[in-house]
């Protein structure tokens, strides 16, 4: 099993014509995933690596029942395409879109609670489940074996690049995941950490989980409390980067749009101490991630 993506994934791309949806529409195709439809008004007739390209979703979902939609389109118009595919009744919506409104993503995000939908991102690389060759997004570029390979631990990250090498730690420690997820690096997003962590509770495949953190929101507060709640039971191993901004000027942003501190909220070790106190395997050093899962995994024989 897997969360999110599995063989019954019906997907469509929204803004398919675009130079980067294009490469991700090829890249996903050579890696087995089926891509049934995409989306960009006024090019209906046309196709993408033999994909058929329709003016509106409603057409696509008409012709290939469609249940997920990966959302390639500009800021400005990136909301529309969310609202589009949550009217059509998807209930899986990634958004790989960076720097789309604020306001935009709480009206979005507001309608796909309303719809019992899905969101993953903004500012999402992607979701992989390399079980079934499932691949949403640009994560794993064209060669996903190097840091993704089926095995039993998911990984959840904030950061779009550092889901590949965490996904690379599980592989090296000789286990692979199950699925890995790029929950997005916007200040407003549709499953923090915490969400996609009760995913992996349900998950009999998923026997540990991999948590990339960093500075800013309470996403990895929450799933200190989460744990705490009895939500989430499996071994979780987290690393929280970051820990030099706390000697910035309060308010500088630190990569990501959600990545700033503002007065005690957001700081690196008030996460670390939380997921300790809460029971997490909290990893001083990255490179600890691997020998740190050998352990848990070796534990829960």
């Amino acid at each position: 099993m897997a969360i999110l993506v599995d063989k019954d994934s019906r997907i469509a791309i929204q803004g398919i014509t675009g130079r980067e949806a294009s490469m991700v529409t090829k890249h996903a195709l050579a890696y087995g995933t089926k891509i049934l439809a995409g989306v960009t008004p006024g090019k209906e007739g046309q196709n993408v690596e033999g994909v058929p390209v329709y003016d509106t979703l409603k057409s696509a979902c008409k012709n290939h029942a469609v249940n997920t939609a990966v959302v390639y389109v500009p800021p400005a118009f990136a909301c529309d395409a969310v609202l589009e595919a949550i009217g059509n009744g998807i209930k899986l919506v990634l958004i790989i879109t960076e720097r789309i409104p604020r306001r935009d993503a709480a009206k979005f995000l507001c309608a796909a609670k309303q719809a019992n939908a899905t969101i993953i991102g903004p500012n999402s690389v992607g979701v992989l489940n390399p079980g079934d060759r499932i691949k949403l997004g640009a994560i794993g570029g064209d060669n996903v074996e190097r840091c993704f390979v089926p095995g039993s631990v998911g990984v959840i990250s904030r950061s779009g690049g550092m889901t590949a090498e965490c996904s690379w730690m599980a592989k090296q420690a000789g286990y692979g995941v199950s699925t890995s997820v790029s929950s997005g690096g916007d200040p407003l997003i549709g499953s923090p950490p915490k969400d996609i962590l009760s995913l992996f509770e349900n998950d009999p495949k998923t026997k540990a989980v991999i948590l990339w953190g960093e500075p800013g929101t309470r996403y990895e507060e929450d799933v200190a409390d989460f744990i705490m709640q009895g939500g989430y039971t499996k071994p979780l191993i987290a690393y929280i980067a970051g820990r030099f901004v706390e000697n910035m000027p309060e308010g500088t942003v630190f990569g990501h749009a959600a990545s700033i501190i503002e007065g005690a909220g957001g700081r690196p070790s008030i996460k670390m101490q939380r997921l300790k106190a809460a029971g997490a395997h909290v990893a001083e050093n990255f490179n600890d991630i691997g020998d740190m899962l050998k352990s848990v995994l070796a534990e829960a024989v």
